[in-house]
């Protein structure tokens, strides 16, 4: 797998001046769209979307401080329609506009290319299991919310505490299958990074939040509830004890670049769904049950 993620690399680096697809490099992986890009934003701490444009911008930055060709070729090379728009881009970047640093001779700054190599860790297990889930229903009350990495997301808390006890009380009773009870989860947005935003894995993404429960696939539900359909399909599922949300988000991080990289299994689009209750010798710690979905790998 690394030197299939190497491989991605270099296909970058020779089509920085060209659209990047993202097709050919999930076939390099030999993964899916979806997976190739969730595992370079959980590996390479950003999304692929950013690191491309950064790339891009290291390689323009030098080709602005050369002092050719021209600013507006300069920018039509790398994909931007107009010399403003590059001039904007290449300002979020550097800290200076292309026509200053030409002038000046300012200082840049550098994204440098990624490679992955082996680092041998995996000296304490992560407890988890494969379960095979008929169709169901993610049940209760949604809210459009932005990413956060780090922290509890004040965004999802506010959401929580907007929903009446008696509304709580009424999506409790639909829980009848594992995970059971009152649980999170969350649904990333369709890429839009086609257009200039975000991919979906960068923080202030917006993704869909759910505070809900999960039940049968058939079941009559009321009208005021919001509903998501999950087809049949594959689930990883994994669990610890610790701090929340600290030791829930390294469960997450450590899903990505330990547990995936180690089995046949890849991220498939669907909802993560997460149980957390407090432990009971330590009402301090949170056992958490974090279920992902997957499919098995062929290669």
């Amino acid at each position: 797998m690394l030197d299939r993620l190497n491989q991605a690399m270099e296909h970058i680096e020779g089509h920085l001046d060209q659209q990047i697809d993202v097709s050919a490099l999930a076939r390099i992986t030999v993964t899916s769209e979806y997976h190739f890009r969730r595992l370079f934003s959980s590996l390479a701490g950003m999304p692929l979307s950013e690191y491309v444009r950064r790339r891009r911008l290291t390689i323009a930055g030098a080709d602005v401080l050369a002092g050719e060709p021209t600013l507006l070729e300069i920018a039509i090379r790398y994909g931007y329609t107009s010399g403003e728009a590059f001039a904007r881009a290449f300002r979020a970047v550097h800290g200076v506009g292309p026509g200053e640093a030409r002038r000046t001779g300012a200082a840049l700054n550098s994204q440098p290319r990624l490679s992955f190599r082996l680092t041998v860790e995996g000296n304490s297990s992560m407890r988890y299991r494969i379960v095979e889930k008929e169709a169901f229903r993610v049940v209760g009350r949604k809210a459009r919310v932005p990413l956060i990495h780090q922290g509890v997301n004040p965004h999802i808390a506010e959401h929580i505490k907007s929903i009446p006890p008696e509304t709580m009380l009424r999506i409790a009773a639909l829980s009848d299958q594992d995970p059971e009870g009152v649980v999170s989860a969350t649904v990333r947005l369709p890429d839009g990074a086609k257009d200039g935003g975000k991919d979906g894995f960068e923080e202030g993404s917006e993704l869909d939040y759910y505070h809900a429960v999960v039940t049968t696939a058939d079941a009559e539900l009321p009208d005021d509830l919001d509903v998501l359909e999950c087809p049949a399909g594959t689930w990883a599922v994994f669990e610890n004890t610790g701090p929340f949300p600290q030791a829930l988000q390294q469960m997450w991080a450590d899903v990505a670049a330990r547990w995936i990289p180690s089995n046949p299994y890849e991220y498939r689009p669907g909802p993560e769904i997460l149980r957390t209750r407090p432990a009971q010798d330590d009402p301090a710690q949170n056992d958490a049950q974090l279920w992902i979905p997957v499919a098995r790998t062929t290669a």
